[in-house]
């Protein structure tokens, strides 16, 4: 089977971090969202290609992102867009990858910027005995967060209902953007949208297929973030380094306190500084400052002021009275 990783959003809630740089390159640890996603692809030998589907504006970060990777499996798919009001939509976009890329092999289609708990081999070995559409499905645990996402049905582990970002969810169970299709069911992507239908999220073609024929639900337990807010981003973080800080080799601290789950990368620069739950990217500075909750992007500059639940772009300056 084949597998693509869709990775191109612009992630414009996480932006200026994320305004020159996908969000799947976003540091989790001493990885990348991205690297859990292709690690896990690059080790089953049931995937054979792995097309990264990604845009034109990022299609030159990925290239060099891959080629300072020693994976053999992953290639770049782009679609023709730059700007996040050319979007074809993720279904638009996977049926032109589908045709440019002549898949007609079963496929997995799994969101770059998914970082999960659960093994894809595990994911894959329920799709490969039921032989039919399969989703991984998590409880959020909120109606509110449900309220953003596919809300899954079961009856057993098949799915009898499914209603794309409904406004009243009688459930906490939704879709995380991890799909198994056989590859007759690949081949009725572009009969979905010849039909007019919605081709943003893939949650939309599910809801339609699983009206067409059999389709099932792989449930986990465990963690899941999706990518993409500053909240969601630390959290990842703040559950990999589970209430640890790193600080980089190459960093220098002093006369800082460091709490839990945060991050100073190679080249950060802290002093009489104190962080909580906050990533510091390589060459910024902090300095006489409190920072909880934040994100201080390359060669910013964080000085005599205290800040929490912020962005804090690259080359940027906060300083006192500014």
């Amino acid at each position: 089977m084949d597998s693509v990783v869709l990775a191109g959003g612009y992630a414009t809630r996480l932006w200026p971090i994320t305004r020159h740089r996908p969000k799947m390159f976003l540091p989790v640890g001493e990885s990348t969202v991205v690297d859990y996603v292709f690690d896990e692809l690059e080790r089953d030998d049931r995937i054979d290609d792995v097309y990264v589907s990604t845009n034109e504006r990022f299609a030159d970060e990925f290239d060099s992102f891959l080629a300072d990777r020693e994976y053999e499996k992953p290639r770049l798919s782009v679609e023709e867009t730059t700007a996040e009001d050319e979007k074809l939509g993720v279904v638009g976009a996977l049926v032109q990858l589908v045709e440019r890329e002549g898949i007609d092999d079963d496929l997995l289609v799994i969101a770059g910027d998914n970082l999960i708990s659960f093994d894809v081999a595990d994911f894959l070995d329920a799709f490969e005995r039921r032989e039919a559409p399969t989703l991984a499905a998590y409880d959020v645990e909120s109606r509110e967060r449900a309220r953003s996402y596919g809300l899954v049905e079961l009856d057993g582990d098949r799915v009898v209902d499914f209603q794309e970002k409904p406004d009243d969810p009688k459930s906490t169970l939704v879709s995380i953007a991890c799909y198994a299709f056989p590859a007759d069911a690949v081949s009725l992507l572009s009969a979905y949208l010849t039909d007019g239908n919605n081709p943003d999220e893939p949650g939309w073609f599910v809801q339609w297929l699983q009206a067409q024929e059999p389709t099932y639900a792989y449930t986990f337990e465990g963690a899941w973030f999706d990518i993409g807010t500053p909240e969601s981003y630390l959290d990842a973080v703040a559950w990999h380094l589970d209430g640890d800080s790193v600080v980089a080799d190459g960093a220098a601290v002093a006369d800082s306190e460091i709490g839990a789950n945060v991050h100073v990368m190679d080249g950060a620069r802290v002093g009489d500084a104190s962080l909580e739950r906050t990533v510091v990217f390589p060459e910024a500075t902090v300095r006489d400052a409190a920072v909880d909750a934040s994100v201080v992007d390359e060669h910013a500059r964080v000085e005599d002021v205290d800040i929490a639940g912020s962005l804090v772009g690259s080359y940027s300056q906060v300083l006192d009275g500014e």
